[in-house]
């Protein structure tokens, strides 16, 4: 289940002091000067064992009060037809500014839960100013303090009380489901078209759970996938819309339906940041990844120009670059399907459940071989190991001090579960256990 909450308000309210605490890590930049976020922040938080995605809109430097104002709707829109749930907040310093009345006006038409959010309420000479903001009208408003953490639980439990409780798929043989992802003109809607009119095998097409994901059931080479596109939506005519935002929260959204993600660049163009930013999530989501360059038939190729490319991209997505990178173009067809069997390859990597007498047979060896180092006099010594009956591939290493065992010793662990198994293209993740 994709549950998205947008955070709309005006500049300099505190939206990324915000967004950093609930996300709990300092990922977008904080500044008192008004319009610091330029660039979209979006990400996971997680709270009483819910996980839901969250994305900050804020990020435009206004040039003059018609731009500004013109903006903000369009990214409130935005926020209101893509987020399930929005945050809108607003800083008792300055009380009700225009900008706040304006995108009230829109919030209140929505039949979507919003949160009016009070920021820089950390006394109660402020509390007491805050209740100015009662005049809005909004049923649900909170007064916090983003610096200090004072009132986001409160405010939390309540957007939490919304998500439902993820329910095990009744069939286990469910199709792997692939996403094309990948920002705005770097070949989605052509790889799709080739995919489509290549195979004349498709089965059906199945309507999306949220509108803007497209399904389509494909019989390749006697083996079925579904393919999630984000890429052929038509823009709304009443909405002047960001695609870039667009592309963001669709990405997202398809990530969380889909069990691979096909990570679409272009080649010209290269890894850019936002790439990063998709790659990361994708990663953190515990998703499989296949890494698709397109456009390869525009570059001009000397002797070992995949390989240095390939080398030079691994090297950015560092640590996890046990991932395969295939070199494509959608326009002339070249190695697209290819690209599907790589995605069906790492689906059986992510899925497969690895026998425990063999498990501890490989691992106790490499543990043998270089034992996790001496903490505080204490040898830490890890007698057992088992896969967890988890979708992402998950492993318990029972130990007799697990808080002591650091990261380069967990890497090691990991590249060691990697060699000895097959799981190119998936995160791992690696808990220690008290035995």
């Amino acid at each position: 289940m994709s549950y998205t909450v947008a955070i709309v308000g005006r500049p300099n309210v505190g939206k990324s002091t915000f967004f950093n605490r609930m996300l709990e890590q300092r990922k977008a930049i904080v500044d008192d000067i008004s319009g610091v976020t330029r660039d979209r922040q979006y990400g996971v938080a997680e709270w009483i064992g819910k996980t839901f995605n969250v994305v900050d809109t804020g990020g435009f430097v206004p040039h003059s009060d018609d731009v500004f104002e013109r903006e903000i709707r369009k990214q409130v829109l935005i926020a209101l037809e893509e987020a399930n749930a929005i945050i809108f907040m607003c800083d008792v310093t300055t009380g009700i500014t225009n900008l706040d009345e304006s995108m009230t006006e829109i919030l209140r038409r929505s039949t979507k839960p919003v949160y009016l959010v009070i920021n820089k309420v950390d006394n109660h000479a402020r509390l007491l100013e805050a209740s100015e903001f009662y005049s809005l009208g909004f049923e649900k408003i909170f007064f916090v303090s983003s610096v200090s953490g004072t009132g986001i639980g409160d405010l939390l439990d309540e957007v939490c009380a919304l998500i439902p409780d993820e329910t095990p798929d009744e069939s286990e043989d469910q199709l792997p489901k692939f996403a094309i992802i990948g920002q705005p003109n770097v070949g989605k809607s052509s790889l799709l078209n080739a995919l489509t009119g290549q195979e004349r095998t498709i089965v059906s097409n199945i309507p999306g759970t949220t509108r803007d994901t497209i399904h389509t059931t494909y019989n390749l080479f006697n083996k079925e996938f579904i393919l999630i596109d984000t890429a052929g939506i038509r823009r709304k005519t009443k909405v002047s819309e960001d695609l870039e935002f667009y592309s963001v929260i669709r990405a997202i959204k398809a990530m969380d339906e889909a069990d691979v993600c096909l990570l679409l660049l272009d080649a010209e163009k290269g890894l850019t940041a936002q790439d990063l930013n998709i790659f990361s999530l994708a990663v953190k989501k515990g998703k499989g990844i296949v890494v698709l360059v397109n456009k390869w038939d525009l570059i001009e190729k000397e002797t070992n120009s995949a390989r240095d490319y390939e080398k030079d991209l691994k090297k950015r997505l560092a640590p996890f670059t046990d991932v395969h990178v295939l070199f494509i173009s959608a326009t002339e067809k070249t190695r697209i399907f290819k690209a599907m069997e790589l995605a069906l390859d790492v689906f059986t990597n992510r899925s497969q459940k690895i026998s425990t007498s063999k498990l501890n047979d490989t691992m106790l060896k490499a543990v043998e071989a270089y034992h996790a180092p001496v903490v505080r006099g204490n040898a830490v010594k890890i007698k057992y190991v088992a896969q967890l009956p988890t979708p992402v591939p998950s492993f318990a290493f029972f130990c007799n001090y697990p808080e002591d065992i650091k990261i380069p010793y967990k890497n090691y662990l990991e590249n060691k579960l990697r060699e000895n198994f097959k799981l190119t293209g998936v995160p791992i993740r690696i808990f220690f256990r008290k035995k």
